[in-house]
């Protein structure tokens, strides 16, 4: 095939010192590589993807850069334009197309009307028409050819909501020597940037090793027939002179689409094409349907963040407040520094201050970098990023039971809040490692006579009197200030995809139905496998059977009243097995004598909007629960109580969501 002629360059080249070939470099010198940057309305994820490329452990010397961008209803072309004016220098070329460059053919077309930010009959920003993907393939031609031209050899296309976290990724493609490879990247589902099978006619087909694949269950790098999102070319590879984007080969008839174009020239020229996922090389986000927006789309893309982040988290349920904590400085909580594909921190501040008994520590503002199952998913510091506004969603409080002894744990889930603009108030947790049978009286902490671990019939641990406690503080708060209704999350929470928005939904739908409540889980695990009742106008909430966990869940002031007049210090038990007694949904007859009455109006969402982070059996699970001494113990001895079946993944859990979306994914979702 012949590649199309470039287009002159009527904006910006930029080449900074001679071709590389030619500079003198010492053998044997690194390849060259162009690095191929397509955007359009990418503000969401642009910087997060340039500060992937930014830390490549590459040469800049050895790399040019080729950004175009065009279309754009968002910040897209400033933050390009901000990023290469701070490090373009540092590349041997670049070349910048910017939206409204005159251009020839369909790009003239296309863009010939000033202010026009759509393509003939698009229906809205991620509809692909026909002129789109035309558009999309001469840009990439354009790329190819200018990589061609300047004497490079490879170049690298990644889409703009492919984030690179590996920073060997380059290299590590390079080493294996093939004509066409790809990183395998991980998403929210199935999803991935390879097909394992294409049919005759140039559509997905489903095969027996896209998932072994996908799960990394067998690993090294596989001939497939399609790569597309991030892959690498090699310009001096046999038989890649003749790949090209547009126009299409001579006997195309596959559908009009790039990436499907690309693997058929592939084909056509006898070039083989490659995944690698031997190791974890970054993330792609998830595409949404062509009636969706950007507003989907950035949502998306937050929950990519926020699921990175559990995959680096340490699973635990905390322990708990009210005791004397130790003395911490503020968290800080606030604004942070100021199209590509996708279609198919916490800081410190010393402080004296003592926190007293019950209190809890105030947010402020932060900025962080975002942790991943490997290196970290870090936005650029050069790319001016939206003014983050948090809010606490419509309620009066949004806690936050943390344990200042597991700062990771804290750091992520400030992280989480944060991407998701909800305003949270970190409330310092009471250690079990910390009571003794002393404070416990002082408190009066009694256990529930005959209470027994319904799986391993031990008694209470100290790790679950702190829990207990953690959530007594907090209720006690809601009734001494009168808060209406509140949040309350321990610091093991995964969020489901859009968790802001739905809760939001779900309280403005429960206040339109004028619904007495005083409990809602938000997370979950239910017990029992008997279908629970929709509440009548309510789709989306049931009426709570017997269930697990307090990772998540919304409570009424007259909810909490209804907790503490039942005085449960007095025949405690844990936690989440003390809420189902109080909505009379507790299987034990004995356990629930000893409370009346039993009206707690408990509610679950459903689809669930959390889960914990990890569970039981998993490689980084961790409860400062389980992991405890029993509850009359001083000894000071640790141990692990794997007799619990509580933390496990159970059966009954409803996480799918109406998108789906987790790295814990459905086979359904590998397209």
């Amino acid at each position: 095939m012949r590649a199309a002629p470039a287009a002159p360059l009527l904006q910006l080249l930029l080449l900074l010192g001679p071709r590389p070939e030619a500079a003198g470099v010492a053998e044997p010198p690194l390849p060259t590589v162009v690095l191929a940057i397509l955007a359009r309305n990418a503000e969401h994820s642009l910087p997060h993807y340039l500060g992937a490329l930014e830390r490549l452990d590459y040469p800049r010397a050895r790399l040019a850069l080729w950004c175009a961008t065009d279309h754009n209803v968002d910040n897209t072309t400033a933050m390009l334009r901000e990023w290469l004016a701070a490090v373009g220098d540092d590349y041997a070329a670049v070349v910048w197309r910017p939206e409204g460059e005159p251009r020839c053919g369909l790009r003239a077309k296309v863009l010939g009307k000033m202010g026009n930010r759509s393509y003939p009959d698009e229906e809205g920003p991620k509809h692909w028409t026909k002129e789109r993907h035309q558009f999309l393939m001469e840009l990439k031609q354009e790329a190819l050819t200018f990589a061609r031209d300047w004497g490079a050899d490879y170049i690298l296309f990644a889409d703009t909501d492919n984030i690179l976290t590996n920073n060997q990724t380059l290299q590590l493609l390079i080493e294996q020597g093939l004509p066409v490879v790809a990183p395998m990247l991980d998403s929210q589902t199935y999803y991935s940037n390879f097909w394992c099978g294409i049919t005759p006619q140039g559509y997905y087909r489903r095969t027996a090793d896209y998932f072994p694949t996908k799960n990394r269950q067998r690993r090294g790098c596989f001939r497939v027939p399609m790569v597309h999102s991030t892959f690498l070319v090699s310009l001096r590879a046999e038989g890649t002179a003749q790949l090209g984007f547009y126009p299409p080969h001579p006997n195309y008839t596959w559908p009009f689409d790039d990436i499907i174009v690309f693997a058929y020239a592939c084909q056509a020229a006898g070039v083989s094409v490659h995944v690698c996922n031997e190791q974890r090389y970054g993330y792609l986000n998830v595409p949404v349907k062509s009636h969706q927006g950007l507003e989907d789309e950035r949502v998306n893309f937050i929950h990519l963040i926020l699921e990175a982040l559990g995959e680096a988290a340490s699973r635990c349920c905390p322990s708990t407040p009210s005791l004397p904590a130790p003395s911490h400085g503020p968290l800080l909580l606030g604004p942070g520094p100021g199209w590509a594909g996708g279609r198919a921190g916490v800081t410190t501040s010393p402080s004296n201050h003592s926190l007293t008994p019950g209190k809890s520590l105030s947010l402020l503002s932060f900025s962080l970098p975002l942790r991943v199952d490997g290196p970290p998913m870090w936005a650029s510091a050069h790319v001016s990023r939206p003014p983050k506004r948090p809010s606490k969603m419509g309620f009066d409080e949004v806690f936050v039971i943390s344990l200042a002894r597991r700062p990771d744990r804290r750091e992520r889930m400030l992280t989480s809040l944060w991407e998701m603009e909800v305003s949270g108030r970190v409330v310092d947790a009471v250690d079990g490692r910390m009571l003794n049978s002393s404070v416990m009286r002082t408190l009066g902490v009694e256990l529930l006579p005959g209470y027994q671990d319904p799986y391993s019939g031990r008694t209470l641990t100290k790790g679950e009197v702190g829990c207990f406690l953690s959530h007594y503080s907090i209720w006690e708060e809601v009734v001494t200030r009168g808060l209406a209704q509140v949040v309350v999350f321990e610091d093991d929470v995964r969020f489901e995809s859009n968790f802001k928005g739905r809760l939001e939904q779900l309280m403005e739908e429960v206040e339109a139905e004028k619904l007495p409540w005083d409990l809602i889980y938000l997370g979950r695990k239910q017990v029992n496998p008997e279908e629970e009742a929709v509440v009548e106008g309510l789709p989306h909430l049931v009426v709570a059977g017997y269930s697990y966990w307090t990772l998540a869940y919304v409570l009424s002031l007259a909810g909490a009243r209804k907790l503490l007049a039942s005085q449960p210090l007095r025949r405690m038990l844990p936690v989440d097995e003390f809420l189902p007694i109080m909505f009379d949904q507790h299987p034990n007859e004995q356990y629930k004598a000893h409370f009346w009455p039993r009206d707690l109006q408990a509610f679950s969402a459903r689809p669930l909007l959390a889960a914990p982070t990890h569970y039981a059996g998993d490689a980084e699970w961790l409860s400062d629960t389980e992991t405890s001494s029993p509850w009359d113990d001083d000894s000071g001895r640790l141990i692990s109580w794997t007799g619990s079946y509580k933390t496990l993944r159970g059966p009954c859990l409803d996480l799918a969501g109406s998108s789906g979306h987790s790295l814990h994914p459905h086979p359904r979702d590998e397209l």
